[in-house]
């Protein structure tokens, strides 16, 4: 029998106005310690996107974004934060910051299959 691994996530948020701490979700972020498993991926619905009103430009958002997921990675592109080990750059993305793309703060679950429950949070939480 499979066992559970232990994992954290973090909802990815897009906050256009930081003053009005208003916002909406746009991407998840999972790490497990054990499995040595991050993954973050993203979703950001352009018509949602034109509802804000805001002067953020779409494009500059879907860079931050792939920026996160570069680092999560480990891309050379993610710069030198990119480069530390998988505990240090989960860490790092869900540090609290007060720039348009914020994260919650990690939630802690457990579960036999951590891509399927991945797919499953994304799901429900962004999409």
């Amino acid at each position: 029998m499979q066992e559970d691994k232990i994992y954290e996530y973090a909802v990815i948020r897009l906050v256009p106005k930081v003053e009005r701490e208003e916002f909406f979700n746009v991407g998840l972020v999972m790490f497990s310690k054990r499995e040595k498993f991050i993954k973050v991926d993203y979703y950001l619905c352009p018509d949602k996107f034109k509802l804000m009103h805001s002067k953020l430009d779409y494009d500059d958002i879907i860079q931050n974004l792939e920026s996160f997921q570069k680092t999560a990675n480990g891309d050379k592109d993610g710069g030198p934060i990119a480069q530390f080990e998988i505990p240090e750059r989960f860490r790092w993305l869900t540090a609290v910051r007060s720039s348009v793309v914020q994260t919650s703060r990690p939630h802690p679950g457990k579960s036999k299959d951590l891509e399927k429950t991945f797919g499953k949070l994304f799901e429900e939480l962004v999409k």
